[in-house]
């Protein structure tokens, strides 16, 4: 029996790493460049959201092979978790403003991308204002964790907090083991996955170098807290997280490791606690977000070095089948 287990394992790993590699998306027409973005998958179209500068959304259909400009933002709106919620696109925990004193953008803001308008939502939580927190859906209540409240200089918290969407209001949840900013959050098998991340402490001259190492996850059922035994292959912030089945993948980022930004992808399988790896992204990126729409992974924008530049419009796709 335990050697059944054990090839039974040894085949879902291989097919875990046994994939094509990342091809470059050529569309009809080109996207803007922008990096501390989001990007996100709605309905069954891709958008990308934000950025430095005040940046349009922008909206590529799979099916045609074309981005299409859907309207201007009503602000600088960087630094952000963008999620889908019944069809809209949520920003919730973002920044404004210039570095390394960024802003927490107090309100959640809202796009509609059928009638291409703009409305404010509710208010974040009061005193709990953030910006670059990881943010969730589940279960049409929405949640963000961890973010730092100025900017890149300090202020990193582990809070987290649940809204309800219908009534606007929040709920203060156990706070996350440690704190982290520049993160991602993604649920698998109905638990909240922090991977990545770091405590952006300009004030004593590191921006870069206190990245989060631990794989930090959250219990809905229980609403507990644990760290797993094993830490992250590839130490990053500003990267991206997806739950794709029961797999936890985790790909771009930005580490004082290196100039450039990075391309490796490291997947978590949820069950047995083990790390592989797809192929290397063609282009490392960070400040962006990634996407998983018909089978496949979709990465767009985001900046080609650590820190600012230079900003991407490129976008790649890898077919994986979970």
């Amino acid at each position: 029996m335990l050697r059944y287990s054990l090839i039974i394992l040894f085949l879902w790993a291989f097919r875990v790493e046994a994939q094509d590699n990342w091809t470059t998306v050529s569309p009809q027409n080109g996207a803007i460049a922008r990096h501390e973005s989001s990007f996100v998958a709605s309905g069954n179209k891709l958008y990308a959201v934000g950025g430095r500068g005040v940046r349009p959304v922008e909206e590529f259909d799979p099916q045609t092979n074309a981005w299409v400009k859907l309207a201007d933002a009503p602000m600088e709106i960087h630094h952000f978790q963008l999620v889908s919620f019944q069809e809209e696109l949520w920003i919730i925990g973002a920044m404004t403003g210039n570095y390394p004193h960024e802003t927490p953008i107090p309100t959640i803001l809202i796009f509609n991308p059928k009638t291409r308008s703009w409305r404010e939502g509710p208010a974040l939580p009061r005193n709990r204002e953030r910006g670059s927190a990881g943010v969730v859906v589940r279960e049409n209540k929405i949640y963000m964790v961890c973010g730092i409240q100025d900017g890149h200089y300090d202020g990193f918290v582990r809070w987290f907090d649940e809204l309800d969407p219908k009534t606007g209001t929040w709920r203060s949840l156990p706070s996350a083991p440690r704190a982290r900013d520049h993160v991602s959050a993604a649920v698998v098998d109905d638990k909240l996955y922090l991977a990545g991340g770091r405590t952006s402490y300009a004030k004593i001259g590191k921006v870069l170098e206190l990245t989060n190492k631990e794989v930090d996850v959250f219990d809905f059922e229980t609403e507990t807290w644990s760290t797993l035994e094993t830490e992250l292959p590839t130490l990053r912030a500003g990267n991206s997280n997806l739950g794709i089945g029961p797999y936890l993948v985790v790909l771009n980022g930005e580490s004082a490791a290196q100039g450039t930004a990075h391309a490796e992808v490291d997947v978590l399988d949820t069950r047995t606690k083990t790390w592989t790896k797809l192929p290397n992204l063609l282009q490392g990126r960070h400040g962006t977000g990634a996407a998983y729409l018909n089978e496949k992974i979709w990465v767009h924008a985001g900046s080609a070095n650590r820190g600012g530049g230079p900003e991407l419009s490129s976008m790649e796709v890898l077919e994986w089948k979970k």
